[in-house]
C-alpha cells in the first residue's frame, strides 16, 4: 500500500514536471500533492493494462523498473486526459 501511493507520487510528480501547462498547475499544498498522487496511481493502471495486459510485457511482481517506467508512461496518457476534461468543462476562459 505505501509502496503503491509512493509509485503514484513519484510518477505523478515526474508527469506534472515533463507536461507542459497541466490544468493542475496553479494548486499548491496538499492538494496538489493529492492530485500528483491520485493521477499517478491511476497513471500506474493505465500503464499496467497497457503494457502488461495488453503487449504482455512486463511481469506481476511487486516491484520493477518496467513498472515504474510503464507507471510514468501511463501518468504522462491520463494527464493531458484530465487536463482536457478539466478545461472543457471550465466556465473559466483559458
Amino acid at each position: 500500500m505505501i509502496g503503491a501511493l509512493l509509485l503514484g507520487l513519484c510518477c505523478g510528480v515526474l508527469a506534472r514536471m515533463l507536461v507542459p501547462r497541466d490544468a493542475f498547475r496553479h494548486m499548491s499544498g496538499p492538494m496538489s500533492w493529492l492530485v500528483s498522487v491520485g493521477l499517478g496511481l491511476l497513471g500506474a493502471v493505465v500503464g499496467y493494462l497497457i503494457f502488461t495486459v495488453g503487449f504482455g510485457i512486463g511481469d506481476t511482481d511487486i516491484f520493477d523498473w518496467g513498472g515504474v517506467l510503464s507507471a510514468l508512461i501511463g501518468t504522462i496518457i491520463v494527464l493531458p486526459i484530465a487536463t482536457w476534461i478539466l478545461r472543457r468543462t471550465s466556465r473559466q476562459p483559458n
